[in-house]
């Protein structure tokens, strides 16, 4: 049998896979401002160029709610969320988060173990850091946790954030428990430690602007403050320093939605995002590390700017990871629970 095809359907089958290539797309959610915009120009768009693909963008601050109902609904629009890394546990429990197949995730391999989770690759780092205002501590402010309680050795303002993780892992810290002895928390002893500390806290802050706003209008001699916060208001001017010493690592999670509609193209774009060379772009943008340390070991960050990283290998060395495992588990929502009964008082 002979077939004869037209011209033009000789070109449309050639074309075929080009178009079918280009129809591959995927639904990205993120927290929205600045720091989405910076991951637009470090991630988002490397890695629609590098694979070809199509990132559609979408921004919710907390995507928990909107999660919970696309998920209920069995067909998601919404396919890789950029979430705190408890979301995705909580999530994966639930059944709402794929659990991961890494195996498809070759550049995870590079990432350590303690970093991942059955549902979750990181993404980038903050940390949650011990900052002074320099006019009234000089260059030799608080630099731990200890120091933070002191109040006769550093009389002052304090502030500190209104919410249970980082600030119970501080105060046992502060009590003289070892680092490596803190998980799982003592959360009697971290709560009795920190009604010693309550009559001196002048502001329990609620979101980082304020936070930062805290430091730059003087209003706050010392804070626990997150990294990115604390550089932007020195940035500005503001007599501010700070130590990573007895920071507290937290990161941010890339996991794909279970019934994500963009499956295979999702496991592409989290490989490609998680890889060394992509990951290094972040600080170029903004003052996150990647969560890929990998990153530091590609020539694309300076040393003095990776000096600047929460999630570089000298700084990293100085915290603590905050463990996401604990934060999910019945004792960690149980403290949170006791939480809000301890700020009402």
């Amino acid at each position: 049998m002979r077939v004869t095809l037209s011209i033009p359907a000789i070109m449309a089958a050639l074309l075929l896979p080009a178009a079918a290539a280009s129809a591959e797309q995927i639904t990205f959610v993120s927290q929205g401002g600045a720091y989405q915009e910076a991951q637009t120009k470090a991630i988002l768009d490397p890695v629609a160029k590098l694979l070809g693909i199509t990132i559609h963008q979408d921004s919710s601050p907390d995507a928990w709610p909107v999660l919970k109902t696309q998920t209920a609904t069995g067909k998601p629009i919404w396919d890789v969320i950029d979430t705190p890394t408890k979301d995705c546990i909580r999530g994966g429990e639930q059944g709402m988060i794929e659990k991961l197949d890494f195996s498809r995730l070759p550049n995870a391999a590079e990432i350590p173990a303690e970093y991942k989770t059955e549902y979750s690759v990181p993404y980038e780092f903050y940390s949650s850091v011990l900052a002074f205002n320099t006019k009234k501590y000089g260059e030799n402010g608080p630099k731990s946790w200890a120091d933070f309680w002191d109040v006769e050795k550093f009389p002052g303002t304090r502030a500190l954030r209104s919410h249970p993780m980082a600030t119970l892992e501080a105060a046992l810290l502060a009590d003289g428990v070892p680092a490596d002895k803190l998980y799982p928390l003592d959360v009697d002893r971290a709560f009795k430690k920190l009604e010693q500390l309550k009559p001196h806290v002048t502001v329990w802050w609620t979101s980082g602007a304020q936070s930062a706003q805290l430091l730059a209008d003087g209003e706050i001699d010392m804070e626990m403050a997150w990294n990115g916060r604390v550089t932007a208001v020195i940035k500005e001017g503001a007599p501010i320093g700070y130590t990573f010493n007895q920071g507290f690592l937290q990161e941010t999670s890339l996991c794909i939605l279970k019934g994500a509609p963009n499956l295979d193209t999702s496991y592409k774009f989290l490989n490609a995002a998680i890889s060394a060379d992509i990951q290094a772009n972040f600080p170029a943008y903004i003052d996150y590390g990647p969560g890929n340390p990998a990153a530091y070991k590609t020539g694309k960050i300076a040393p003095e700017r990776a000096a600047q990283m929460p999630s570089s290998p000298d700084n990293a060395a100085r915290q603590i990871l905050i463990s996401v495992g604990w934060w999910s588990s019945p004792a960690g929502e149980e403290a949170q629970k006791r939480w809000a009964s301890f700020i009402q008082k």
